[in-house]
């Protein structure tokens, strides 16, 4: 299968209504061209999971801004005021997780895994509706796991058949996310031949990408 797609054609398999994953940290490891074409396009009534719904402007943030996003699952709101004011309005659904409990969670759906057992919020209004497990006299909760249509994840180089490497921690959790999600569309700055990115630093194999965009360069 052809891995290397268009901007627009990539985007235009995402569906309204989709369960999207998105990576990065405040915009760190966020794929941006993707985000645009997001907006671009129109997408509705999404349910975006990402560590943070950045800034306004940045990121997460724009499809927020743009009021793409139904509800969205995150660690982390406190820098976007419109994130904030579409939750009190109810406007957009916001599922506050800790940031722990959020990787795990999506690492436990690319497990396979029925879900992760975590001391994290047992006794507070977190654990609330949540299955309480005791193992060994202590009490855990049982938090589901977390899977997404798509994930739309951002790397630093790819080759050709699709294997991407990062840049330091920008990788955060897009290595997690191209694990829980049906279909996975990889932005790269730069695609280069097949044999140029080092095994040892291949963060996501070629086999867990379906679809690769192009953001800036290309060599060979």
């Amino acid at each position: 299968m052809k891995k290397l797609v268009s901007l627009e054609d990539a985007v235009s398999r995402i569906p309204d209504g989709a369960v999207l994953m998105i990576g990065g940290f405040m915009g760190a490891g966020t794929p941006p061209r993707l985000i645009d074409e997001l907006v671009r396009q129109g997408r509705r009534d999404l349910t975006v999971i990402g560590n943070d719904t950045a800034r306004p402007g940045v990121g997460i943030g724009k499809l927020i801004a743009a009021r793409l996003v139904r509800r969205v699952v995150t660690s982390h709101i406190g820098t976007n005021p419109e994130t904030q004011r579409q939750m009190i309005a109810g406007e957009t659904e916001v599922e506050l997780v800790p940031q722990g409990t959020l990787a795990e969670r999506i690492r436990a759906a690319g497990f396979g895994l029925g879900g992760v057992l975590t001391p994290t919020g047992v006794g507070t209004v977190v654990a609330e509706g949540k299955r309480t497990v005791e193992v060994d006299g202590r009490d855990f909760l049982l938090e589901p796991p977390l899977r997404a249509d798509f994930a739309l994840i951002s790397a630093r180089r790819a080759d050709y058949r699709g294997n991407l490497e990062f840049a330091l921690t920008s990788r955060n959790f897009n290595p997690l996310m191209a694990m829980a999600a049906g279909t996975v569309i990889a932005e790269a700055e730069d695609i280069v031949p097949v044999g140029v990115i080092p095994p040892d630093s291949v963060g996501v194999p070629n086999v867990l990408v379906d679809h690769l965009v192009a953001k800036e360069h290309r060599h060979g």
